[in-house]
């Protein structure tokens, strides 16, 4: 299993998408206060559809209460500073990944204690960032793909016809 964790995240709509990606992989989602948003915000439940009820979603209220809820955990921060790519790492069965806030990412005070850990999604110069819940898609797919999509075989099916 892999978590995701959402640092600090302000935008109902990217947290819902999250929310959903979550719920269809398997994923725990951790939400580190303040929140941009109330997690009853009509924009988060729109965005994760009718699958929020089955998240299974854990708040703190900032991150050394994260740190003390979860000890041990190992974390890669997702940052456009980091030096490696996101497929440069071995994510590890229980292994966390954190993505910060839409303006700001994560606080480099947090990033200084995570160097070897920490990790990019490759893009062009001209653009500061990806939308956070589309990178939170590609890195843990990622993540999902080393470790054999485990409890995710489910073979597609078309709807009206066979293969």
């Amino acid at each position: 299993m892999v978590h995701i964790v959402l640092h600090e995240p302000e935008i109902p709509a990217n947290t819902g998408n999250i929310g959903r990606t979550c719920v269809a992989t398997g994923t725990v989602l951790h939400l580190i206060e303040p929140l941009g948003f109330r997690i009853n915000d009509k924009m988060l439940k729109r965005a994760g559809l009718d699958y929020w009820p089955d998240l299974d979603v854990r708040m703190y209220e900032d991150f050394e209460d994260f740190l003390a809820k979860n000890p041990g955990a190992k974390i890669y921060m997702a940052t456009t500073k980091a030096k490696k790519t996101y497929a440069d790492a071995e994510y590890e069965d229980g292994c966390y990944i954190m993505f910060g806030k839409e303006s700001a990412g994560i606080p480099e005070e947090i990033l200084l204690d995570y160097k070897d850990t920490s990790v990019r999604i490759p893009m062009s110069g001209q653009i500061r960032s990806l939308n956070l819940s589309n990178a939170v898609a590609v890195v843990l797919y990622e993540a999902l793909r080393q470790q054999g999509f485990a409890g995710l075989e489910k073979q597609g099916q078309l709807h009206r016809h066979t293969w």
